[in-house]
């Protein structure tokens, strides 16, 4: 069965990629470009705003077309669009309530880290990369296009389209996202709302059978020292993920207030609203559908110790859709000399529908077919179920002191599993002069006590089964940040306490750990710059107490070398090598029927640095960059693994082009 398709030839694409290049230069010569005006995020769950950046800066946009390149310790099964871990314990977000979102969560799309723009022409960012030949071919193509009819409305849209075949055989991926938003922010009512779709299409090659195809391949092939990425045997051949969903999130608020006016002249009277309190309402619903299909059942039987509904096909079907409503009232900072701060009270409701596969294979007797794993339980478990769950909060926000700004977020639950929730989460950030130059101190910290996710108690599928009652996970997280942009550091220490943690041991089953793990990181961004020779660099630190549940990587070090200059007064230039290198680990496994990236005690994995030789130009409204990734494949060992079995991609040549279209 053909699933995957490509979007064109290389050749086709070099041709197009050049075009582009083309257009760029000669639509630099225009000089009627305005810039766009400002970007922002939203704060949940009452849709603060929090400023944002347009995407057009030239520093490292090569980096969008590598895998590995998400974190400074990334798990992966190594194709763009594909499954990942961020070994980086403090950059990995917590587990959610529909679990195979996770290891796509670098690609997806979120209410969370959507940009609304406000732009005084429309804008149009659009870019495109492709490497590879025609068995291995990547391309990207994505775009963002925001246009305001007046100074208070805009709409929106966006795409992302990734197609790639992988450097192994049976990887390939073919990603399409795609949305639409808008925005009005007037003097009395403000509304914010995005819709998202994706349609994550993965083959699951389940590894490479041997892991001397990379490390020794004279041996595996009588003698050649060399040996063909796509030729290395794979684990599985007809295996694929799906997944498909969406989310749609709306905010909105009306301001009450009053008028004041000033005269401006003698005949001009000038009228500004002044907001004092406000009435909130936020929609957010998502849904998602996870598909897992085998169609070998050869493969099957050796991969997998267990296969409970059918022995010969496997089409696992996990559905889950989510309706959450916030209501809250605020009084606003700012309205008066008085009014330091916001204060907020919020209300949310959520409704939860869970569907699994269905089990209707018989439990003993005649009708029950040969070959399947006996039912590791005496009744059957539900194939769906609804949740109902209801929280009250607090927010209290300053966002425009001088000196000291601060957020802090409560929320308790009340019914349903939320029932004895907690979370608490805030930080705070003060400005003051040292060396000359303004510095910047963040303190953060985190406390929440919360109820496992529903799938991890109850889960149907063909190779797994399991029925949990896992208690309530408790974390606390406290830490800081400190910033002097005179000698270009950022330090951000911080320890973090969980108890009760949730994770996959090496079956593939999930577990809680009854006691408590502690997690010390300490990173620090240094960068040096003498004329137009720049090195940043990006060194963390991080100890877990219990690495049989918690495995980390101990260092992990980003390093760039570069000159940084510009060419004809018009063309700038990021001319460079990077390094990513973490010390060797136990690295997760990956399980493809149900995406978890699981705990194993065999192969150490890491101490193994992947160096990038790149170009980066912009060139007016366009960037473009020319890539080798992985240039010293060959040279600095033999060991570039990522997780057992799934080697880093091998070197490939790669091009990219970003257009900023001002129309």
């Amino acid at each position: 069965m053909a699933i995957f398709v490509p979007m064109n030839k290389m050749l086709r694409a070099v041709v197009l990629l050049s075009a582009m290049v083309v257009m760029a230069t000669l639509y630099a010569a225009k000089k009627t470009e305005i810039a766009p005006s400002y970007a922002w995020e939203t704060i949940p769950p009452l849709g603060l705003h929090e400023p944002s950046t347009i995407d057009t800066l030239l520093y490292n946009y090569y980096q969008t077309v590598v895998p590995s390149e998400v974190s400074k310790a990334y798990a992966t099964t190594g194709n763009l669009g594909g499954e990942g871990m961020n070994m980086i314990y403090f950059d990995r977000p917590s587990m959610s309530d529909f679990f195979f979102r996770d290891p796509l969560r670098p690609w997806l799309p979120s209410a969370d880290r959507h940009k609304f723009y406000n732009t005084r022409i429309p804008m149009t960012l659009l870019s495109y990369s492709t490497g590879g030949g025609r068995e291995n071919t990547q391309e990207r193509l994505k775009t963002v296009f925001s246009g305001n009819a007046n100074e208070k409305l805009q709409v929106g849209a966006h795409l992302d389209y990734i197609y790639s075949k992988g450097a192994y055989d049976n990887q390939a991926a073919k990603d399409l996202i795609w949305g639409g938003s808008f925005s009005y922010m007037g003097d009395r009512w403000e509304i914010q709302a995005m819709y998202s779709h994706w349609n994550m299409l993965n083959k699951e090659n389940g590894g490479i059978t041997d892991e001397r195809y990379i490390t020794d391949p004279a041996e595996m092939q009588g003698g050649s020292s060399s040996i063909d990425a796509k030729s290395i045997p794979t684990n599985l051949s007809r295996a694929h993920t799906r997944l498909v969903g969406g989310q749609f999130y709306m905010n909105n608020r009306y301001k009450v207030g009053y008028y004041e006016r000033e005269m401006i002249n003698d005949t001009t009277e000038k009228k500004t609203y002044i907001p004092v309190s406000s009435f909130i309402w936020t929609l957010n619903y998502r849904n998602d559908k996870h598909l897992f299909y085998n169609h070998a059942p050869d493969d099957a039987k050796e991969f997998w110790k267990n296969s409970y509904l059918d022995a010969d096909l496997t089409r696992d079907r996990t559905c889950f859709w989510s309706l959450e409503n916030t209501f809250g009232i605020s009084l606003l900072e700012g309205f008066n000399k008085y009014a330091k701060a916001g204060l907020a009270a919020f209300m949310t409701h959520e409704i939860r529908k869970y569907t699994q596969t269905a089990d209707t294979v018989p439990l003993s007797g005649p009708d029950r077919p040969t070959g399947l794993s006996p039912y590791p339980f005496e009744s059957r478990m539900p194939s769906g179920a609804t949740e109902n769950l209801l929280w009250v909060g607090g927010q209290l926000t300053k966002q425009r002191g001088r000196l000291l700004n601060y957020e802090v977020t409560a929320r308790f639950g009340l019914v349903g599993p939320a029932a004895g929730e907690i979370k608490v989460d805030g930080n705070a950030t003060t400005r003051f002069k040292l060396l000359g130059d303004t510095v910047s101190l963040n303190a953060y910290g985190l406390f929440k006590n919360e109820t496992a996710p529903y799938l991890m108690n109850n889960y149907v599928s063909n190779h797994f089964i399991w029925h949990n009652d896992f208690g309530k996970t408790r974390t606390f997280r406290a830490g800081g940040k400190l910033n002097v942009p005179h000698t270009r550091s950022l330090l951000n220490v911080g320890v973090e306490n969980v108890q009760n943690l949730i994770y996959f041991n090496s079956d593939g089953m999930p577990v809680q750990e009854g006691g408590s793990v502690q997690v010390f990181s300490a990173s620090l961004q240094q960068n040096f710059k003498v004329g137009i020779l720049h090195w940043n660099n990006s060194l963390t630190y991080q100890t877990s107490s219990n690495e049989n549940v918690l495995p980390l990587p101990k260092f992990a070090v980003y390093s760039n070398l570069f000159l940084l200059f510009k060419v004809a007064k018009v063309l700038d230039v990021q001319f460079g090598i990077d390094c990513d290198y973490y010390t060797s680990y136990y690295a997760p496994s990956y399980q493809p029927a149900t995406m978890a990236f699981c705990n194993q005690n065999q192969v150490k994995i890491g101490n193994y640095p992947f160096m990038n030789l790149y170009a980066n130009m912009k060139l007016s409204k366009a960037r473009f960059f020319v890539l080798f990734s992985h240039v010293n494949q060959g040279m600095t060992g033999d060991r570039y693994f990522s997780m057992p079995l799934y080697p880093l991609n091998p070197r490939k040549l790669q091009l990219g082009v970003s257009i900023d279209f001002n129309n």
